[in-house]
């Protein structure tokens, strides 16, 4: 029988047994609210469905998508002043010209802003190496008009070619969120020899599974984000794990969502638990380079 084929990213190790350390402050779950702003192509390309169209184009999907952009990024916003969080932006970079000041709100607000390629209407995974590298470095081109140098990524619909780690890293990032195979940051080989880190970005904790695939609601998702919270404090003891909470405006943004949405996180702000360290994707990021280097 052939071997398997393998990705070749990453070994497998089992979270027990690995060397021990702790975030900032000893704190042991690092958490941080991966925020999704998109665009999409009205009558074309990808995007999420609430309900599904009758007919061409699709109006309904395409406005309450939009509706995330005009209403519930903002709504987000209000929120996380009130909790005093800074979140990370995962943010297309064809919004800065679609939905102007979007993107320039969430960097002056200091949300980390993290490339989440140009558009969610189009997915990366079947680009040729060319192609790949071309739309990464238009999606840097759009975000140097408003200032700002990514430093993570999150590929729209976790889609990657079969060179985009490699791509990643050649293109200056220090980090990607598509690989949801670990509680603990890991660093993914690349054809470099120097790695490019991977932070743990939930596939789970995150409103379009939840919401749309499983056909749950926000109470059950904030359920689940509890839950989520509570098993891993659980293991604190015996290691260090992070979780990213991965959220869309014109999902948990609409307002019955949202008020689920608040109450959550204002009971895990309110308990003030010293084991957990409130942060951003690049901030971890940061952290272990300095602490970890090539050994996360």
């Amino acid at each position: 029988m052939s071997e398997l084929p393998h990705h070749g990213r990453y070994d497998y190790l089992p979270i027990v047994g690995r060397d021990d350390y702790s975030w900032p402050g000893d704190r042991r779950l690092a958490i941080y609210l991966g925020v999704n702003h998109e665009v999409f192509a009205f009558g074309d390309g990808m995007g999420a469905t609430l309900a599904p169209a009758k007919t061409k184009p699709d109006v309904m999907n395409f406005a309450w998508r939009d509706y995330g952009n005009r209403v519930g990024a903002w709504r987000f916003m209000e929120l996380f002043d009130r909790l005093e969080l800074a979140t990370t932006a995962l943010v297309n970079s064809a919004i800065i010209t679609h939905c102007p000041g979007l993107a320039q709100a969430c960097r002056d607000r200091g949300d980390e802003i993290a490339a989440h390629g140009r558009t969610n209407a189009q997915a990366q995974g079947e680009q040729s190496e060319d192609e790949d590298r071309a739309m990464i470095a238009r999606t840097l081109d759009e975000f140097a008009a408003i200032g700002v140098r990514p430093r993570g990524w999150l590929g729209p619909w976790i889609s990657e070619s079969r060179r985009t780690p490699d791509l990643l890293e050649e293109a200056g990032f220090d980090y990607v969120l598509d690989w949801a195979n670990d509680d603990q940051p890991t660093r993914l080989n690349t054809r470099s020899g120097r790695g490019i880190l991977s932070i743990p970005y939930s596939q789970e904790v995150n409103d379009i599974p939840a919401i749309i695939a499983r056909h749950q609601e926000a109470a059950t998702f904030a359920g689940m984000i509890e839950d989520t919270v509570e098993q891993l404090l659980s293991e604190s003891d015996r290691r260090p794990s992070v979780l990213g909470i991965a959220l869309h405006p014109y999902i948990m943004g609409q307002p019955h969502r949202a008020l689920h949405l608040e109450r959550v996180l204002m009971r895990l702000r309110e308990a003030n638990d010293r084991r957990i360290w409130w942060t951003t994707a690049g901030a971890i990021a940061d952290y272990v380079a300095a602490t970890r280097g090539a050994g996360a």
